[in-house]
């Protein structure tokens, strides 16, 4: 979905918070191409929403309330004096909201369909059909909701998710570095997690705070990133999900778009439960010097003795100069705080 071109470069002031019961801050309101900006009054950016992704908690009151993500705990305020912001978010809105029917209804149409032939043909059909199938057809913007709704499961027993409004859009920042620009949301740190990383459905990573409070180069929890992207990239993270939850739970998500509760819950459990898989030195070699990032730091936070990583300490890819930093001093100490507050 693209910003209609008379609303590009449209700006306004708001109140935001970042979390429920945090203190409101104001912000400067930018309307992009798909999305919304929400920055300081020192133009730093504190929060990227997709506009496809935009909620609002009281139509037709005023002043206008917004969240993202259906997560009601961030939320955006704008009064009267922002109301071109606010006619412009509703008519993108309706836009959005326009255009969903026809392609969902297709999609999920479509599946059904298949559905019903899957089901008459049962006998004649293997699991990894009906999972191969699935995965074709279920929509990006469920699989964002399949990796929210675990992501709530994992926080039962994590804790919630670090959010330090000091250090925010320094978690941005190491997104942006290592994954783009259009993932800059992506990254979730855990409180206590029983693995350093972990993806789920949506793009999510997932990172321990130990990845951060442990290691004294910004580089090392970059590399910890972009290993953990890898693994995502490898095997998509909705196989593993459907593979375990099994054919009715699949069933039940290609027809309906929800997966059973519990097939959620004992996926968020065995996921952490598990190890991350090894791959193949050669490919995280390559990937680090494609992201201009050195491998040492990262191989000597994954064994400080190096005898386990020595083939990554040998085959650092980048002088020095070659490497691009990842984020300044103060930036990392900022980052490293994220789980303090």
């Amino acid at each position: 979905m693209t910003a209609l071109k008379e609303f590009q470069r449209l700006e306004a002031q708001g109140l935001w918070r970042a979390t429920e019961g945090a203190q409101r801050r104001h912000v400067v309101v930018s309307l992009g191409e798909a999305t919304l900006v929400l920055s300081d009054m020192n133009d730093q950016a504190l929060a990227h929403w997709s506009l496809a992704a935009v909620e609002r908690a009281n139509p037709g009151q005023r002043p206008a309330r917004y969240f993202p993500n259906g997560d009601p705990g961030e939320e955006l305020e704008l009064d009267d004096d922002a109301n071109d912001m606010i006619d412009a978010i509703e008519r993108l809105r309706r836009e959005i909201i326009r255009r969903r029917p026809r392609q969902g209804r297709l999609r999920w149409g479509l599946g059904a369909t298949a559905m019903a032939a899957f089901l008459g043909l049962a006998v004649f059909w293997l699991p990894d059909a009906l999972v191969a199938h699935t995965m074709r057809v279920v929509p990006d913007v469920k699989r964002d909701a399949i990796g929210r709704a675990l992501l709530t499961e994992i926080s039962r027993v994590s804790g919630p998710a670090c959010r330090s409004d000091t250090a925010v859009a320094q978690l941005r920042m190491l997104s942006r570095r290592v994954l783009g620009p259009e993932r800059a949301g992506d990254l979730v740190v855990l409180r206590a997690s029983s693995r350093a990383t972990a993806h789920l459905p949506g793009g999510f990573i997932l990172l321990d705070r130990r990845v951060l409070e442990d290691t004294e180069d910004p580089e090392a929890a970059a590399g910890y990133v972009l290993v953990e992207n890898l693994r995502a990239q490898a095997e998509d993270p909705l196989e593993a999900l459907l593979r375990q939850a099994g054919m009715m739970a699949t069933a039940r998500l290609l027809t309906t778009g929800q997966l059973p509760d519990e097939a959620l819950e004992r996926f968020a459990v065995t996921l952490m439960a598990g190890s991350p898989e090894p791959l193949p030195d050669r490919r995280v070699i390559e990937a680090f010097h494609a992201a201009r990032l050195h491998t040492a730091p990262y191989a000597y936070a994954v064994d400080f003795t190096g005898e386990t990583t020595l083939p990554l300490i040998e085959a650092d890819p980048l002088e020095d100069a070659d490497a691009a930093p990842v984020m300044s001093d103060n930036d990392w100490l900022r980052l490293q705080a994220i789980c303090g507050e």
